[in-house]
């Protein structure tokens, strides 16, 4: 019995740990909202480059996301992209980071 009572709250512990790195759904539509109008007024509306370069997946393939991590959380100096440090959690520009790659869903 202890045993079964053990593995149950192991489980549940990597549950709760895997679900406390993605935001809240509400957070999520925040964050998209963001992307596609913050980030989009440089990067283009549909994310395919304007004054930035493309957001789309196949552009940000080639590039590690450590990369894509920095120039989020720092910006990149000389540039327009300005750093999101302030504005958004490690957690969250990862999350952002995952959805670039999969590609936005409409």
């Amino acid at each position: 019995m202890k045993i079964v009572i053990l593995i149950i709250f192991i489980l549940s512990t990597l549950q709760t740990n895997a679900c406390a790195d993605e935001p809240s759904s509400e957070r999520q539509a925040e964050l998209l909202y963001l992307l596609k109008h913050d980030c989009g007024a440089c990067h283009g509306m549909t994310l395919k480059g304007g004054l930035g370069p493309s957001l789309l997946p196949e552009d940000l393939a080639t590039k590690p996301k450590e990369l894509l991590f920095t120039t989020i959380i720092d910006g990149r100096a000389g540039t327009a992209m300005p750093p999101w440090r302030d504005f958004l959690t490690p957690e969250e520009i990862n999350w952002l980071l995952k959805q670039l790659l999969e590609g936005i869903k409409e």
